[in-house]
């Protein structure tokens, strides 16, 4: 006799057991092993068709009229889907949604937002400002789960929009509004009505403080796409990538400006970011880097200081910590040049962060640059991977990196030796740090790299002197 085993499945990860637990081992959400389900599973309701078969042109998009939103979305959304966008407090996720329902709703498109966390005088406000008043754009205020479903069976959106999922609750449902177990059941049932009534729906998420989406893991996981949307609050640069897209590519970058009328597209990226450059300064240096299929050059700029301080300081702004600390490593031994008893500070001007290797290159030499106080010509770009042997090594994408920094007059270029070559571009291939080094005029050619810069001296005394 077969005997059917019993599995239990976490309701946040969807992890099984063969027994029940208290608190899952893989996502450490309690309680949510309390529902059973067979193993042998229900009878078979679809019947299997050669992959050949399968029809794919029934996915039409309906564009969103932003460009930039557009281009991450691979098109526009397509009917039945669930987009999830997510971003921290006050980036601009309200305003990026309304300006969406505000342009498909000119266009022709009856379109329903839900504001479930502001009034509606101050979304009003909002579309005043910018200019997004329409009579097919729809308002309520509602935070009721079945009101919501009510109203899109009643208004027949083909956008329906809810801002925020973690303040819509269902009265039927355990737990608090904002609760794990709310917010999963009101995403299920969301993401139901999507594809029954075919309506392109857009949900808003709020993040945690370590950037990760607030709520279950399941929210992520049973909607199409995931959108993140980010940047500096002190800066009007706005970042959209998708973390998560079942009807295109991740590869994509948006990128768009916060003003007083909106968020506006980038047209030139780079040019922005190297606008307010001070050429021949110590320090700085220009690197191509890519942000998804996108290339873009970006200014990284280095200060290095001496300091008394038995822990000397590493700040770094949007360059990973850790690299930083990797890079300086390198940049001693295998440059042998002294970086103990030096505050190193690094950053990346513009608010993009950067966080491939392809940088690498590019920081080491700011390092080596601010060390000696000397500047390196203001037309040279650098581009490799730097190995903790210190050697330079070939990145992805090389051609397109070089072309953009082509486009915006840099002639010179610090690379790898497999570069191959850029009409116009002056390729400098580099085999080390001390190739590097010397290609970017710091030191000769012929001369070891000094052990620190000439106009510094040693911050720190031998005590056994």
């Amino acid at each position: 006799m077969t005997r059917t085993s019993v599995r239990f499945r976490c309701q946040d990860c969807g992890y099984e057991t063969t027994k029940w637990l208290g608190k899952c081992p893989d996502c450490g959400s309690w309680g949510g092993l309390d529902a059973p389900s067979s193993a042998s599973g229900a009878g078979a309701t679809a019947r299997p068709v050669p992959l050949a078969d399968v029809d794919t042109t029934g996915m039409p998009r309906r564009p969103t009229l932003l460009p930039e939103l557009d281009r991450v979305l691979a098109g526009g959304l397509v009917p039945g889907s669930v987009t999830l966008i997510g971003g921290e407090p006050g980036v601009g996720k309200s305003t990026l949604l309304l300006q969406a329902l505000g342009a498909m709703a000119a266009a022709g498109a009856r379109c329903l937002l839900v504001c479930a966390e502001e009034s509606p005088a101050q979304v009003r406000m909002r579309a005043d400002r910018l200019g997004v008043v329409t009579p097919d754009l729809l308002l309520v205020a509602e935070t009721s789960l079945p009101a919501i479903v009510a109203h899109v069976a009643d208004v027949a959106p083909d956008i329906l929009a809810v801002d925020s999922i973690q303040t819509v609750h269902d009265p039927d449902s355990p737990g608090a509004p904002g609760s794990v177990s709310q917010v999963r059941d009101a995403a299920q049932r969301l993401v139901r009505l999507a594809k029954e009534q075919n309506v392109s729906t857009v949900l808003v998420g709020h993040v945690t403080k370590d950037g990760a989406l607030a709520g279950p893991r399941v929210l992520e996981h049973i909607v199409d796409t995931v959108l993140s949307f980010d940047g500096d609050r002190h800066h009007a640069l706005r970042m959209l990538r998708a973390a998560k897209h079942r009807f295109g590519a991740t590869d994509e970058l948006g990128l768009m400006e916060m003003t007083e009328a909106g968020l506006l597209p980038l047209a030139d990226p780079s040019a922005l970011f190297l606008g307010d450059r001070k050429p021949g300064a110590s320090g700085s240096i220009v690197a191509p880097v890519m942000e998804g299929a996108r290339p873009l050059c970006v200014e990284v700029q280095s200060l290095v200081n001496m300091t008394t301080a038995l822990v000397p300081r590493r700040v770094a702004q949007a360059v990973d910590t850790n690299r930083l600390a990797m890079l300086i490593a390198v940049l001693q031994r295998r440059g042998q040049i002294e970086m103990s008893g030096r505050d190193v500070y690094v950053s990346v001007a513009g608010g993009v962060r950067v966080a491939e290797p392809g940088a690498d290159l590019a920081i080491l030499l700011a390092l080596a640059s601010a060390e000696y106080d000397a500047p390196i010509p203001a037309t040279t770009v650098a581009l490799g991977e730097v190995g903790l042997g210190g050697e330079i090594r070939q990145v992805a994408q090389t051609p397109r990196r070089l072309a953009e920094a082509l486009r915006l007059g840099f002639q010179r270029a610090i690379v790898p030796p497999s570069t191959p070559d850029i009409r116009g571009m002056n390729l400098v291939r580099v085999v080390d740090v001390h190739d590097a080094l010397a290609a970017a005029r710091l030191i000769g050619n012929d001369e070891p790299a000094p052990a620190r810069g000439p106009h510094l001296v040693s911050a720190t005394p031998d005590p056994f002197a």
